[in-house]
């Protein structure tokens, strides 16, 4: 799962994430969605940034509906943090320091649902790994210019089939793609 711009980008300069565009009903999408996974798979910088919000987020009494109802879902998934830097983290997390394809199928043979994968360094290594089964892509209508790209280059051709589409109200439109089995020559 990520949000990126239509340009490709999933962040700005300095991590700056303020031209998302979410609404009521694309976070309620994004609720529904990740009450049904087994987990989140973030990098550190992610995880960072979530830890430093999400834990007390419902009690802020401007948090409302979906965003409120977020903070729970956050606090209660399991959460794995791929980093060789940090050296605690709370809020029902796992703390990993390698990507390894044997460590992550461990992780998907668990029980409780899928994972959903953030952060473009830690994208990139499952990337490169053949360890993505399914995309979940929501192009936001904005163009940043510059930032983090969502796909590095890479000399391999990865074919995926779509699997759905969905616009949201607000122009964000989802493109969820189911990936094959693993990539090509280029």
């Amino acid at each position: 799962m990520m949000s990126l711009s239509l340009d490709g980008y999933i962040e700005g300069p300095d991590h700056d994430i303020a031209w998302h565009v979410v609404d009521d009903e694309l976070h309620q999408h994004f609720n529904d969605l990740l009450r049904t996974m087994g987990g989140l798979l973030s990098g550190r910088v992610t995880h960072e940034l979530m830890a430093g919000y999400w834990p007390t987020a419902d009690a802020d009494p401007d948090a409302r509906g979906p965003m409120a109802e977020f903070a729970g879902i956050w606090r209660e998934m399991p959460k794995f943090v791929f980093s060789r830097t940090l050296e605690r983290a709370d809020w029902n997390t796992t703390i990993v320091r390698e990507v390894t394809v044997e460590g992550i199928r461990e992780l998907t043979a668990r029980p409780g649902g899928d994972l959903a994968l953030g952060g473009a360094h830690l994208a990139a290594s499952f990337l490169r790994l053949g360890l993505v089964d399914e995309y979940r892509l929501y192009l936001h209508p904005v163009l940043i210019g510059r930032g983090t790209p969502l796909f590095p280059d890479a000399d391999t051709r990865t074919r995926l089939r779509l699997l759905d589409t969905h616009a949201f109200g607000n122009g964000v439109v989802l493109l969820h793609y189911a990936g094959n089995d693993g990539p090509e020559e280029a």
